[in-house]
């Protein structure tokens, strides 16, 4: 399966480009772009996919896209009505700019730190930034730069939200200053594929024992080791489904499990799909030759 990598109209000079699609059919297969994107999806129901996790959406859908973060939205209700999509794009060197380090910005930092992980925002927060974006789409210059902010601003405070994509599918994976953490997560990504991989090797590396570590473990990650590792086993089977033709019982075992049922079981689990159900569905949603949204010309962009 092929993921496209998109071409977005954002320029260098331009802080945020936004899109008012105003008869989308969602059209484009799964693709991904370097950029960050605010996508409002409204008046239809359907289903998404994004990163290593495949969610259905009622009537309005708004989420928070980082880069490099594979994606696709597809409609469900035979376009029963007129759906319309509003998103912005924004350049990922942002997250790098020096004001974000600021007290009144740093949440907004935060923000665009987990949305590696792409988020979803409910309640409150969607209903207010509905407005605001059909705001944004009249607004141009200084006001613009202001009211984008202040949407920014909005999702960073918001406790509205979701994770969407497991940690270990993050094309930024994580954020944290614990030495301990990062060289368990580099000897993790390191011997994923080997049966050999287990919680003592890892606690000597770090100079604890067992349990010291398995009690830290869990306190900074809010999983235990076990767990963990195999959810990133499956997200990397998850990987490999989306962007290779292998079988899945080499996928299997590439990724460290060593039994087909057990890992069909433990898959099963955790996406309410077995792996082959999981391969048809998204072949499915990309089976589309064509990128972007069929619209008809209903389409205004604006940059700033």
């Amino acid at each position: 399966m092929k993921i496209y990598s998109e071409i977005t109209p954002l320029r260098d000079e331009n802080i945020f480009v936004i899109q008012n699609h105003k008869n989308a059919v969602f059209d484009y297969p799964i693709h991904l772009h370097p950029e960050f994107e605010l996508n409002l999806v409204m008046n239809c129901t359907g289903r998404r996919i994004i990163g290593d996790s495949v969610n259905e959406f009622q009537q309005t859908d708004l989420v928070l896209l980082g880069p490099n973060l594979y994606h696709k939205w597809e409609r469900t209700d035979n376009n029963k009505s007129k759906a319309s999509v509003i998103t912005i794009q924004f350049d990922k060197n942002l997250l790098d700019n020096s004001i974000l380090t600021t007290n009144s910005l740093r949440p907004i930092k935060k923000l665009l730190e987990n949305s590696f992980r792409g988020l979803s925002f409910e309640g409150d927060t969607k209903r207010d930034l509905i407005i605001k974006l059909h705001d944004l789409i009249n607004l141009s210059g200084f006001d613009a730069t202001i009211k984008f902010l202040s949407i920014l601003n909005d999702l960073a405070i918001s406790r509205d939200y979701s994770f969407i994509a497991g940690a270990s599918f993050s094309s930024n994976f994580e954020f944290t200053k614990n030495q301990k953490i990062h060289k368990t997560y580099d000897y993790i990504i390191a011997n994923y594929q080997s049966d050999s991989l287990s919680l003592s090797k890892i606690a000597q590396i770090n100079n604890m024992s067992d349990s010291a570590f398995s009690h830290f473990f869990k306190k900074r990650t809010n999983k235990n080791f076990t767990q963990f590792v195999i959810e990133f086993r499956i997200t990397q089977t998850i990987r490999l489904l989306q962007e290779t033709n292998k079988t899945i019982r080499e996928i299997c075992y590439e990724c460290g499990f060593n039994n087909i049922s057990n890992f069909n079981r433990i898959f099963k689990k955790k996406m309410n799909v077995t792996p082959k159900e999981y391969r048809k569905n998204i072949e499915h949603m990309s089976n589309i030759n064509t990128i972007g949204y069929n619209e008809d010309g209903n389409i205004n962009t604006y940059t700033l």
